[in-house]
């Protein structure tokens, strides 16, 4: 498949005070079964150097179908419970490679 055709995804999850561990942790069991699944190219987890309380998931997909199909994922649905009041804000954003 031509890259230029593939999803990039940027989630940014932001930790609430005092849960970055445990928000870490959770999202690390995200990556051995987000990395089988059909589709994904890349599942990266990132955290920001001067605030631990930040990450990134740099994402590459080959649709956008693909996608939504890992956004209904059981694994998705487990993390969403463990962490359920410990993250303060989720932001996802959708890019095309251009170049």
């Amino acid at each position: 498949m031509n890259s230029m055709s593939n999803l990039t995804i940027i989630a940014q999850i932001t930790a609430a005070n005092g849960k970055a561990a445990l928000v870490q942790r959770e999202l690390e069991k995200l990556i051995p079964p987000t990395l089988r699944e059909p589709g994904c190219l890349q599942y990266a987890l990132h955290q920001d150097n001067a605030d631990a309380a930040q990450f990134q998931f740099v994402e590459v997909w080959e649709s956008r179908e693909l996608w939504q199909q890992h956004m209904q994922a059981p694994h998705l649905a487990a993390y969403l419970a463990a962490t359920e009041g410990a993250v303060d804000d989720f932001a996802v954003r959708e890019l095309s490679r251009i170049g």
